[in-house]
């Protein structure tokens, strides 16, 4: 059998800059809506924070606030996330496609193991039609942990995969990849942090070199 490819979505097949900023300004303004924030939101922070869950978030920079405000304010944000997919904001990376397209015909078993919340991950798969190729998509809501690491143990076992790949942008990928000895590869796009990327195995600049990389070692 050949080796499962796993992506992350954030970052890696979606390009989740093109709505990030202006969901984060939406959200915020309901904050400042209600009077209960000041000030520009912390884009810069949540940028920082790509690869974790986003709940992170919610707590850091709203920790003066009861944590149902912050709930409130995760599930607008989640809202605000699918309408700007559904009014055609955001886009997959480039080669996005013809790299899953290339996997699947060559018969490599594709799956995605997200941060990202269940519905938000399910609107990227179906506006872009991502399950032509990928088999099953996981969030890391779908397990009791926020480690990366189990999520993808769990699709491990799911579909019993003695070995697979990782495709991510963040250290959470990386590391989830070397707890279950798995191979990964870095996509230094967008958010990624160059400290990052010396963690994993092999490192690209577009997707198309994964493609690259499978033809040398076939």
């Amino acid at each position: 059998m050949k080796a499962a490819m796993i992506f992350d979505m954030n970052g890696t097949l979606f390009q989740t800059n093109r709505i990030l900023g202006a969901s984060i300004q939406q959200t915020f303004q309901k904050l400042r809506d209600e009077e209960m924030w000041e000030g520009e939101p912390p884009l810069e922070s949540y940028r920082e924070k790509k690869g974790h869950p986003l709940s992170v978030g919610w707590e850091s920079h709203l920790s003066h606030h009861p944590i149902h405000v912050q709930g409130k304010m995760n599930d607008a944000f989640q809202d605000i996330l699918i309408q700007n997919i559904l009014s055609g904001m955001g886009a997959l990376y480039p080669n996005a496609e013809v790299l899953l397209s290339y996997l699947d015909d060559r018969g490599f078993p594709i799956f995605v193991a997200s941060n990202g919340y269940p519905h938000y991950l399910q609107t990227i798969m179906e506006y872009y039609s991502l399950d032509r190729w990928i088999s099953s998509c996981y969030s890391i809501q779908d397990i009791g942990s926020e480690d990366k690491g189990e999520l993808i143990r769990r699709v491990k076992e799911d579909h019993n995969l003695t070995h697979g790949v990782v495709i991510g942008d963040s250290r959470s990928d990386f590391k989830g990849a070397e707890k279950n000895h798995f191979l990964s590869i870095g996509c230094a796009f967008d958010f990624s942090q160059e400290k990052e990327m010396l963690e994993a195995d092999i490192v690209v600049s577009d997707l198309m070199e994964i493609r690259d990389y499978l033809e040398k070692v076939k």
